[in-house]
């Protein structure tokens, strides 16, 4: 028990010299207020941090972002082939698609699939 309280001490304070070296060597000298402040995609960060952005912008990344998940969820499907019921596997990913292809439609009758402005 004692060496194991010796041991968690010991960690303790190389954690701690290492904080406070990291700390201490890695403090900028130079305070410039384009390098402090954080990189927002390209926007200039001299200028107001309020800059309007196209809405539709956010939601094609948005869709991309839902249909990315999905081939994230379809790929381990075809893994599960061999150690599952072919009839039960057919009707999970008949559903699973029919779901998406609902809401692809869904997002085309909505208009959020034209690129046009």
């Amino acid at each position: 028990m004692l060496n194991l309280l010796i041991m968690a001490w010991v960690i303790f304070i190389i954690a701690f010299i290492v904080m406070a070296l990291s700390t201490i060597l890695g403090k900028k000298k130079i305070s410039d207020r384009e390098k402090l402040s954080p990189f927002e995609c390209g926007f200039n960060p001299m200028n107001s941090s309020r800059l309007p952005f196209s809405i539709r912008f956010f939601l094609i990344a948005i869709i991309f972002l839902i249909f990315d998940v999905e081939i994230a969820l379809i790929l381990p499907m075809i893994l599960t082939l061999k150690s599952s019921n072919l009839l039960i596997w057919t009707y999970t990913n008949f559903i699973f698609i029919l779901i998406l292809i609902i809401g692809l439609f869904h997002e085309w009758n909505q208009g959020s699939l034209n690129w046009t402005f």
